[in-house]
């Protein structure tokens, strides 16, 4: 195909499917998004796996950066630790933790990690709160 045909194609494609940024089903009854993508036959691919992920990471980021106030002031992997629950939670449901983000932001990384082990989320998670919370704790990464 060349460059001529693929931009008329997409123009059509555009066109007839429309741009859905959520979830729906199509007229034949498959789960779709953006512009018609079959996402029960086709999926996604790794590459487009790791492309949603950057952009999510991203925006995850900027939340943080606009709920701790001392986010970026964090090392790395308290930062990451952060990043990782608020990418599994999402935001609103991470803003809940208002005593693990006061212990972070008073540098009480021990008291931190004690409030993270001690939620419902912990429970839900299992070992995944386990490593992050020793992680928050100790600012560094036990492999």
């Amino acid at each position: 195909m060349n460059e001529n045909t693929k931009k008329i194609a997409i123009g059509f494609i555009q066109r007839h499917e429309g741009l859905e940024l959520k979830p729906y089903l199509c007229s034949a009854g498959k789960t779709t998004i953006g512009f018609g993508r079959n996402l029960e036959d086709i999926g996604i691919s790794k590459d487009e796996a790791k492309c949603l992920l950057e952009n999510d990471l991203n925006r995850t980021v900027k939340e943080l950066e606009d709920s701790v106030t001392n986010f970026m002031m964090l090392n790395d992997v308290r930062q990451a630790v952060l990043i990782d629950m608020c990418y599994n939670l999402g935001i609103s449901r991470f803003k809940g933790f208002k005593k693990m983000i006061d212990s972070v932001e008073a540098e009480n990384y021990k008291e931190a990690a004690k409030h993270m082990l001690g939620s419902r989320w912990a429970t839900q998670v299992g070992e995944r709160a386990t490593e992050l919370s020793e992680a928050m704790n100790n600012g560094f990464v036990v492999e």
